[in-house]
């Protein structure tokens, strides 16, 4: 159960309307996962669903790429929305369902290219150490380039944002979906 009562569309301020309609009219067309929340501080809504936006649809790194890191911070927060939403995308994006499922499962995963392997290693230091060694950042660099590290690091710093807010807020799944993370 969420800990905030459902938004009222109806009842939104002309601030809440605005960002809302943005949010609808882009291309997520919903206000699902962490927008019900955010909609309470309406300035901070629009800048995380820019932010959001760039970070899923615009980013440098190739989309598969993408949804495995995004999949990589939402197992790591435990943030079950946000593993089931990107795991499907994740999919749909062409990462084999073997690593998404090794990642659902904290097992490393049956990698069969080196960009898999640069995005994990990349991730998973930052995440267990809060830092990334020489040599990780060095290979992340050889293979997307400085704009692909920092579109990387992006991607990672707003799923966190996310992650954190589906947490606090208890945002649930789906009616009927099973929770994907133990």
């Amino acid at each position: 159960m969420p800990r905030l009562a459902p938004l009222d569309i109806d009842k939104l301020t002309p601030e809440q309307k605005k960002v809302a309609d943005a949010i609808v009219s882009g291309p997520r067309g919903g206000l699902r996962g962490p927008f019900e929340p955010w909609l309470r501080s309406p300035v901070l809504a629009d800048r995380a669903q820019k932010l959001g936006e760039y970070c899923r649809f615009n980013n440098s790194l190739p989309r598969d790429l993408s949804e495995l890191a995004i999949c990589l911070v939402g197992r790591h927060f435990k943030a079950q929305f946000e593993f089931y939403a990107h795991a499907r995308i994740a999919k749909e994006a062409g990462l084999a369902p073997e690593i998404i499922e090794a990642v659902r499962t904290r097992q490393t995963p049956p990698f069969t290219r080196e960009v898999e392997k640069v995005i994990y290693d990349f991730v998973t230091e930052y995440l267990a150490t809060n830092r990334v060694a020489a040599t990780n950042y060095k290979r992340a660099v050889d293979a997307f380039g400085e704009q692909g590290v920092v579109d990387l690091v992006g991607v990672c710093g707003y799923y966190m944002l996310v992650s954190m807010t589906l947490n606090v807020f208890e945002m649930p799944l789906p009616p009927g979906e099973p929770e994907p993370l133990a």
